[in-house]
Parts: C-alpha cells; structure tokens; sequence
C-alpha cells in the first residue's frame, strides 16, 4: 500500500498556529490531555517509531495525517523534546491534571493543622520537583547535588511561607485562611524552578536560528524562559486554589455538608480537577513553547557569535520548558 501522508508536513512543529493564543491553546489541550497516561508502553513506542520513520522519509504502510498528528502528540506527551528520553510517568504533563487536582484539593481541604500544612507542601514540592525535572528546557544533565538544592529549598520555602501566613492569619475570617496554600505555592514556584534549573541560568540554553539551526548557548534566553514558567504555573494553579475556596466557604455553612463533613476532601478535590482541566492549557498557552528573543538583547558575546556564524539572523529562538 503507498504511502497516504506526503512527507513536507513539519511535525517537528506543533499542528496549530503558535503564533496565536487560540492555536497555543489548542495544542496545549493535546499535550495535557489526561487520558495519555493511560496509554500503554507498546503504545508509545508504536507512536515513536511513526514519528521517527516519518522524520527519516520511511514510509508507515495506511498511515493518514490526522494518524501522523494523533503520533506525534503521544509522543510529545511522554518524551522530552531535547533530550528524546521517556519521562517518568507523573513529570508527563499529561498528569498534570490527575495529580495537581489530588494534592491541591487536599491542600485546601487539610489546611488547618500544622502537620498538614507541612505535609501536603513536602508532598505537592516532591510533585513539583519530578515536573520541573522532566520538562527542562535544554539538553544539559542536572547534578545530585542541584536536583537537591532545589528539592529542599522550595519544599522549605513553600511550608515556611505558609506556617508563617497560617499564623498570621489565625485571627482573620476563616477564608483568608483557605488562601494560604496558594501563596505558599507561589512562593515555592518562585524558589524552585529557578533552582531546579539553575544550570541554565549558569551556562545558557540552546538557541537556534529560524531553521533550527544552533547558534549556541545563551543566560539571558534562559532567564526569559524560565520567568514565562514561573508566571505560567502561578497561573495555572491561582483558578485552581482560589475558586474552590469560595465555593466551600459558601457550602460549608449548609445543613448538608455539616451532616455529611466527610464530603469536603471528594468535592474540594473535583472542583479543583475542574478549574485545572482549562487552566492547565490555557496557562501553558501564555507564552509560545518555541520563544523567540531579538539578538540585539542576548549576551555581547553571543551576539558577536551569531554575527560571525550567521549575520542575517535578527532573532532566536529556544525551548522554554514547561
């Protein structure tokens, strides 16, 4: 059987339009879909042999463009894009969702003891750690000693802040007290993406030209990637730990869940699955995967270095992780 698919489409590129909230968006709605981590190992394998086939010029026997594009999008979904290594299963971003709506619902749920503020912070900062690990912009390795630093400094951020606020907020109206995991959670994203990926900060991430080709490593590339994280993730977890709070607030005072109080963790946890169902891919759509940064603002070394190799080039472009 000939090959359906012509070989010029670029799926090296995502299928919408990344120039545009709405094309970002929609990619991003593939690439967090849950139900990709239910896919089984022989499944992602077969949708990595399809992507790399199609990539060499190898035909697949039947295969049609919405089945290309359905391969890639597993693919993405379980392999870093730099490195090709297969993610472990709760870093993919396709359990953003099922995690986040677990640990995050028992944030605001559990919040009045100390043990369980410090509790769900370790549990929600090791969640964190996996996540910013797996979704790394660049190719470099990350030492023991850096996964670590990072590790044990947002986890410690992140229950510092909110023991301090839970203290400070013990004699204000019990909602304000619902918001504290959220500014701990802010305030650990603050601490530990910027760790967790401190050796970019240090030595630069990869930077291509508009053809992918690359021109070197750049420190102030990986700042700009790096704050679009931190702003992403902030947002993707303020509808998520600000909306169910409200909500319970109001439900608390009903007849029904003081008769049933077992019920507050189940619909904390499905009100927050809910919220991070679109903001999980919208907040990733703020900024484009594929950054770009006018040469005139990377390092006076690099841009003495892209003259050399490549005078024409006005703009870069780089991976700025997830």
């Amino acid at each position: 059987m000939e090959q359906e698919v012509p070989f010029n489409i670029n799926i090296k590129e995502p299928r919408w339009d990344q120039s545009t909230f709405k094309g970002r968006a929609n990619h991003f709605f593939m690439v967090t879909d849950p139900r990709n981590i239910l896919l089984s190992s022989e499944t992602l394998e077969d949708a990595k042999k399809i992507v790399h086939n199609y990539r060499m010029g190898i035909p697949t026997p039947g295969l049609t463009e919405d089945q290309l594009w359905r391969a890639k999008y597993i693919y993405d979904s379980a392999f870093h894009p730099d490195t090709g290594e297969k993610m472990i299963l709760v870093g993919r971003m396709s359990a953003q969702v099922p995690m986040n709506m677990t640990i995050t619902g028992c944030m605001l749920t559990f919040y009045r003891t100390t043990p369980a503020v410090v509790f769900w912070q370790w549990v929600n900062q090791s969640f964190n750690a996996i996540v910013n690990y797996s979704n790394r912009s660049g190719d470099a390795p990350i030492t023991v000693q850096q996964l670590g630093a990072a590790y044990v400094s947002a986890t410690t951020g992140a229950v510092v802040t909110a023991l301090g606020l839970k203290a400070l907020t013990q004699h204000l109206p019990s909602l304000i007290g619902r918001y504290v995991p959220f500014a701990a959670v802010a305030a650990a994203n603050c601490i530990n993406i910027p760790l967790m990926r401190q050796r970019e900060l240090k030595f630069g991430i990869p930077i291509t030209d508009e053809n992918g080709n690359r021109l070197g490593e750049s420190t102030k590339a990986a700042q700009q990637a790096i704050t679009q994280v931190v702003v992403s993730r902030i947002g993707m977890a303020a509808p998520a730990m600000a909306i169910p709070p409200l909500i319970m607030n109001a439900l608390e005072k009903r007849a029904f869940m003081k008769r049933y109080p077992w019920l507050n963790a189940p619909l904390q946890v499905g009100l927050v699955g809910l919220c991070l169902v679109f903001a999980t891919p919208l907040c990733c759509a703020l900024f484009p995967q594929k950054s770009s940064m006018r040469v005139s603002r990377l390092e006076p070394e690099i841009q003495a270095l892209i003259q050399e190799k490549s005078p024409t080039t006005e703009i870069v472009y780089f991976n700025k992780g997830l």
